[in-house]
């Protein structure tokens, strides 16, 4: 991966990547990284934002510019994550994920990653009925 992604960056791709549901804007890129247990990790193509507090990892959001997805980028990055997180401290990781995201799902299974729980309707869509939540973790020792 190339040089860490800026808030700059981040909104820029998270707003190409998420179309279903609110793209994040600089600001909140920069309020989260302004904490020293938040880290992103990856590049302006493929990024993760990971907060660690004690020894839990909690993934906040990945995204992966449209022009550059399916070439391995989002695969490396859960691994990167995982990894600066282990270093953090970090024995268990969790993430959440729209019921309705199936490829994201699938990475996170391919990552190692299990379902543990949902939250009804916790995504709302524009002109639908709002999508659950489906809960995920993973031991990362």
């Amino acid at each position: 991966m190339a040089s860490a992604p800026t808030p700059d960056d981040m909104a820029a791709t998270h707003r190409v990547a998420f179309t279903q549901s609110r793209p994040w804007s600089t600001g909140e890129f920069t309020a989260l990284l302004d904490s020293p247990l938040t880290f992103a990790i990856g590049d302006a193509r493929c990024f993760a934002l990971v907060r660690v507090i004690a020894d839990e990892a909690e993934l906040l959001t990945i995204a992966t510019h449209p022009d550059h997805q399916r070439q391995g980028l989002a695969r490396q990055v859960m691994k990167d994550w995982q990894a600066q997180a282990r270093t953090r401290g970090a024995d268990q990781a969790f993430l959440e994920v729209a019921a309705d995201n199936t490829p994201a799902q699938a990475l996170y299974q391919s990552s190692g990653f299990a379902t543990c729980g949902t939250r009804p309707g916790y995504y709302p869509r524009s002109g639908a009925a709002p999508v659950d939540a489906v809960l995920m973790k993973r031991s990362l020792r």
